[in-house]
């Protein structure tokens, strides 16, 4: 098993609030592996934050319970891992590939965006939780010891 080298995780409720939260988490995760260069992390903060707003803005519950988001990040030498997920919803509706929208489209650029940011993303759905994982190869350098 590919050792990780810093994590992070976060679950609440899927509100805006949440997405400072998971923002903070990531920047004291780059803290913890300061040899990840500055442009995975940005990109891959992006990407999870985007998808953690897609939840918190697009996700409807699938019964009487509110959704919650979870949001788990995984640093391991040469892969950076988040598995996104929105808990007690609905699957989401429409094709779950990226597809750029037409020009004059309001919204569906998140999952494309998303999909430019990062190496791999999936999508699967078990006991009413979706989860999106996003994984990006990383050029990072361990440091020596």
């Amino acid at each position: 098993m590919t050792e990780v080298l810093a994590a992070r995780s976060f679950r609440g409720p899927a509100a805006e609030a949440a997405i400072e939260a998971v923002h903070n988490d990531l920047d004291s995760l780059w803290l913890d592996v300061p040899f990840v260069n500055d442009m995975d992390q940005m990109t891959f903060t992006t990407a999870v934050i985007e998808s953690a707003s897609n939840i918190v803005q697009h996700a409807e519950p699938a019964g009487d319970r509110e959704v919650e988001l979870g949001v788990e990040t995984t640093v391991q030498p040469a892969l950076l891992q988040a598995r996104v997920s929105a808990y007690y919803a609905k699957p989401p509706y429409g094709p779950m590939d990226a597809s750029t929208p037409a020009d004059d489209a309001e919204s569906g650029r998140g999952l494309a965006l998303i999909e430019a940011l990062v190496t791999t993303v999936t999508f699967e759905r078990q006991d009413g939780t979706n989860t999106w994982v996003l994984s990006r190869s990383s050029s990072q350098e361990q440091p020596s010891p």
